[in-house]
């Protein structure tokens, strides 16, 4: 793929982090911080994925994005994305958003396949994002979110994937109007 790929996942990035910035409510920024992530078609490494350098915190109430969309900016998001892709090719796209309970409830009362990991049950030597996505997947068969309750110095995590920035985004944004003032 040549370089049109690349500017066009960057380009949906772009976008993308203009509506979480503008809609999504803070609160579903996790401690480590956020980031989106989009593949160039038929991605096999980090390299082909686009994310925020520095992902983006939460700044008083604000949204903000550290740095700029790069390639290979995230390799966190990229280890998602790219797993993802080996069960549905179609499945590009993935941003992490804060876990709780109570987000949790929310999102399992939207039209969204929901799974998750124990991270307790990891093998040795894996990459936790590797083995984790792929615990959650199957043939042809992505969830739209899968969460983990963290471990030892790894915070809990709900990650959010779709076939492009856009419908991730469009989950988030579903998401927070829920939250509302809700205590998480």
């Amino acid at each position: 793929m040549g370089p049109d790929g690349k500017e066009k996942v960057i380009e949906a990035v772009q976008k993308a982090i203009g509506k979480i910035s503008e809609y999504m409510n803070p609160k579903l920024i996790p401690e480590v911080g956020m980031n989106i992530g989009f593949a160039i078609p038929d991605a096999t490494s980090v390299s082909d994925v686009a994310a925020v350098e520095g992902r983006i915190v939460r700044k008083g109430d604000a949204v903000f994005p550290v740095g700029d969309v790069k390639m290979g900016a995230s390799d966190h998001v990229a280890r998602i994305i790219i797993t993802a892709m080996k069960y549905d090719p179609e499945m590009r796209a993935a941003a992490n958003v804060r876990y709780s309970d109570v987000i949790l409830k929310i999102l399992k009362d939207m039209p969204l396949e929901i799974r998750s990991f124990d991270r307790s049950r990891e093998p040795a030597g894996v990459s936790t994002m590797d083995w984790g996505v792929a615990s959650c997947c199957s043939e042809d068969d992505v969830p739209d979110v899968i969460y983990d309750l963290g471990a030892v110095g790894k915070e809990p995590m709900i990650r959010i994937l779709g076939e492009d920035p856009a419908s991730v985004v469009n989950n988030i944004l579903m998401l927070s109007e829920r939250i509302n003032d809700k205590i998480l």
